[in-house]
């Protein structure tokens, strides 16, 4: 066993390193192609430098280590807030827009349609067909005044 260590060269640091990106290949989970990777420069620095094979596994251990922090780096979506600024905030969208009440406000609530959805609204008593902004918001509740 230790003369397998002891044998350890710079091509069989290369040749593990295509084999486990070749595996990757067949088991895809982004998992043996950091492994791969580190193997690759293990192999590539011992080209450039001569060193013992213990010297070889603690630097593909280390390199394998570090491997994990910068794929989560990588991996991790960027969020695009300038996509879609009111994602999960309906309400927060609706503020400072105008509606046609559908229904009257009477003695100060009412509700609206807008799209889909039936919004509790909230200002002065107002006839139906009246244009209405949005000046506040709070959760599902809408205060409305004349537009």
């Amino acid at each position: 066993m230790t003369d397998m260590f002891v044998s350890l060269g710079t091509w069989n640091w290369l040749i593990f390193g295509f084999v486990l990106m070749a595996l990757e290949v067949l088991a895809p989970g982004i998992f043996l192609f950091w492994l791969g990777l580190a193997a690759l420069l293990v192999g590539l620095i011992s080209f450039a430098v001569g060193i013992s094979w213990q010297i070889q596994l603690v630097m593909f251990a280390i390199f394998a280590a570090a491997a994990v922090p910068v794929w989560r780096r990588l991996a991790r979506p960027k969020p695009d807030a300038s996509a879609s600024p009111f994602l999960n905030k309906r309400s927060e969208a609706l503020l400072g827009r105008e509606f046609t009440l559908e229904k009257p406000i009477v003695d100060g609530s009412g509700t609206m349609r807008i799209g889909d959805t039936v919004w509790r609204v909230a200002g002065p008593d107002t006839p139906a067909g009246t244009r209405v902004k949005v000046v506040q918001v709070d959760g599902a509740n809408l205060t409305v005044a004349a537009a």
